[in-house]
Order: C-alpha cells, then sequence, then structure tokens
C-alpha cells in the first residue's frame, strides 16, 4: 500500500444491540469503504442519525466495529494498524501519536488551567512545558481566547469559549490524522474562519482530515471530496 494513504476502511458495518429491549439491533452503518490520503480532507454528508458521528468513534476506537477493517498509518511507521483488533495499548498509543480527534463538548480534569489542558498533548509527545504553553498562548489567542482566562480552569466558561479550547487542544500536537466532529457548531463566523485556516494549515502538512460540518460555508471551504453516509434501515431481533 503506498505510504500516502493514512486511513484505508474496507466493508465497514457497526451495529448496536439493545439487549434492554429483547436484543433489538440497530444498524448504523454498513459495508462502508473509503481511502484517505495525506493532505486530504474528507467530509461526511449526510442527515442527522445517518451515523457520521459513530464512523468517527470507530476510527477513534471508542466503538469497536461489527464487521470489516478500519487501517490507521501509525506516525513515524510504514505499518497499519486494525482498529477493529488492535490491542487497547495500540489505541491508547495511537491517541497519543497519530489519532487527533476534536468534539464539540470538552470534557477535562476539574481546577487544571486552560493553558495546561490545551498543553497537555504537545507534553505528551515530549515537549518541554515551558514549549508547549508558549504554543498553546498562540492558539488561544488565535482563537480568541481572552488571555485572562488563560490561567483559569475552562469549566465555567461559555459553549463557545469551551469549543474553542478544545479545538485549540486537539490541533496542538499537529498528529498526522485529524478526526473533527462539528468543531464549529457553536462559533461565530470569525472563529469558524480561524478553524478553516487551520484545518487547511494540517492538510498543507500532509494531515489527512475526516470532518463532520453542519455549517456549508466551512464544508466547502476545507472539503477535497465528500463520503455520503447514508442511514441504513433498522432491523429486529
Amino acid at each position: 500500500m503506498h505510504d500516502a494513504i493514512q486511513i484505508k476502511v474496507e466493508g465497514l458495518s457497526k451495529h448496536f444491540v439493545l439487549h434492554n429491549r429483547g436484543g433489538v439491533r440497530i444498524p448504523v452503518l454498513e459495508r462502508l469503504s473509503f481511502e484517505l490520503a495525506r493532505g486530504e480532507c474528507l467530509v461526511l454528508d449526510g442527515p442527522s442519525g445517518a451515523g457520521k458521528s459513530t464512523l468517527l468513534r470507530c476510527l477513534y476506537g471508542n466503538y469497536l466495529a461489527s464487521e470489516g477493517t478500519l487501517r490507521v498509518r501509525e506516525a513515524g511507521s510504514r505499518a497499519l494498524v486494525d482498529l477493529a483488533c488492535a490491542e487497547p495499548r495500540q489505541i491508547v498509543s495511537l491517541r497519543r501519536t497519530t489519532l487527533a480527534y476534536v468534539t464539540q463538548f470538552l470534557r477535562v480534569i476539574p481546577r487544571v488551567s486552560t493553558l495546561d489542558i490545551v498543553a497537555e498533548p504537545l507534553v505528551a509527545l515530549g515537549a518541554s512545558r515551558q514549549a508547549a504553553r508558549e504554543e498553546a498562548a498562540t492558539l488561544l489567542d488565535r482563537l480568541n481566547i481572552a488571555e485572562h482566562l488563560w490561567r483559569l480552569p475552562p469549566a465555567t466558561f461559555s459553549g463557545g469559549e469551551q469549543q474553542r479550547v478544545n479545538i485549540a487542544r486537539g490541533f496542538i500536537a499537529r498528529l498526522p490524522i485529524m478526526l473533527l466532529d462539528e468543531p464549529t457548531a457553536s462559533l461565530d463566523a470569525a472563529n469558524r474562519q480561524v478553524v478553516i485556516e487551520l484545518v487547511r494549515e494540517a492538510r498543507a502538512r500532509g494531515a489527512a482530515v475526516v470532518g463532520i460540518f453542519h455549517d456549508a460555508e466551512v464544508r466547502e471551504s476545507v472539503a477535497t471530496r465528500k463520503l455520503a453516509v447514508r442511514p441504513v434501515a433498522a432491523a429486529a431481533a
């Protein structure tokens, strides 16, 4: 397989079984296949409930595939790891070195400052805390988070501020695969434009990006191509 390919998904299916409802089987994704190379941004296109976020969670290792393979190229390696059968330690390692996952929800440890929350992924890769904090400050400033907030925990921030903190944390380590789940959902026009620029810069450095964007302008601004994700008919037990 050519080294440019960062993600290769073949025959991916995902269903959930509701054991408290008599074993009803809920199919979400069915026989989905695609490849993604360095420098591409694949936008997932489909209605709410079609399984777009489920696909991202499968690519991050949060959900186990029911069928098929999800192979991602580990950073600094020619190896492709199949998330459908990877060991937990492999998934943890990939999240540190390879996979960035940005959602619209910020979940953090209370009492940790915003600056350290954003800096942490870079520290985990071996950067000094001072260098990581400087990079975090640059991103927070770029995303219009007021400097007097940087030393505070983000628990009391507005939804839009928390989302921008999450974006800064996701982009700081410049990982080779970016998974973006509606990162602009609560943002104003100025901050949406910053996210567009960050995605374009990630692509320019060779990152492969998979994203869900509710805003049509953002979708058209960042996509190199689109993948249609359509609802699957429900199945009985």
